[in-house]
């Protein structure tokens, strides 16, 4: 098939996550083929996908697996922690000039964030965040995703992120950069911009997965996580003193 997208889950948690995201995808791009890669298909909610594939050795980043399996031509992976809120337009179209894309990671300031695995890059070069992915399956993005698969598993790491930014510093794949509001990972964003910025498309957010490590209920609708998001963003400036009465002014001073 041409295109569609493609979710990977295991185990009944972030299952449940995944079916959600799709459920929103389905009412804005009702007529786009949504795949699910699972550890146990039978489980999966009857009708939602089009196709359910199985995996066969689960393990933290099997979506790293699973992306080069894509039965469509043209890919947008997305993790469990999203909503889709807007229709995905020409967003595949992209693919027409570019192996690649993806948007830059958030909180580029901090050392989690500016790591690779074994390169360093200038700081306007930083990681890209794997959760929101499109790609095209053609011979050399087939190739990148299997070699991120192999470094990602010879590293020892947790997150796939530093290898990933490694390997687009080092690589000739033509990649694009979404804009954010294709990978939304600050909700309160949309406090700040004004009517003709940007229209919100895929919000991911980890205060979807709250519930999961028992950082409080589960959230089912947009409006309360925009209140979650609201009260996480209070919390991180009250845990360096509280927001400054000139916001500018913190940022200008000079970083440690």
């Amino acid at each position: 098939m041409d295109k569609g997208v493609i979710y990977v889950a295991t185990g009944p948690d972030y299952r449940a996550l995944a079916e959600a995201s799709a459920r929103s995808l389905r009412a804005v791009e009702p007529e786009l083929a949504v795949d699910l890669f699972t550890d146990d298909p039978g489980a999966a909610a009857p009708g939602l996908f089009d196709a359910v594939h199985r995996i066969d050795d689960p393990h933290p980043r099997s979506k790293l697996d699973c992306m080069g399996a894509t039965r469509f031509a043209r890919t947008l992976f997305l993790d469990a922690d999203t909503r889709v809120l807007a229709p995905l337009g020409d967003l595949f179209d992209v693919l027409e000039r570019f192996d690649l894309a993806l948007a830059h990671d958030v909180r580029r300031a901090s050392a989690l964030i500016r790591a690779g695995h074994e390169v360093a890059t200038p700081y306007a070069f930083p990681q890209l965040n794997s959760g929101v992915v499109l790609y095209r399956r053609s011979p050399v993005m087939l190739g990148f995703l299997a070699e991120w698969a192999r470094r990602f598993g010879e590293s020892g790491a947790t997150r796939d992120q530093p290898v990933l930014r490694d390997m687009l510093w080092q690589s000739d794949l033509r990649f694009w950069v979404l804009p954010p509001e294709f990978n939304l990972r600050r909700v309160t964003m949309l406090d700040a911009w004004e009517p003709e910025d940007a229209v919100p498309t895929v919000l991911h957010s980890h205060r979807l997965m709250d519930h999961m490590r028992g950082a409080g209920p589960r959230i089912n609708d947009v409006a309360a996580l925009v209140d979650q998001e609201r009260a996480a963003l209070k919390a991180e400036w009250d845990a360096v003193g509280g927001r400054d009465s000139d916001p500018v002014a913190r940022f200008l001073k000079p970083r440690p």
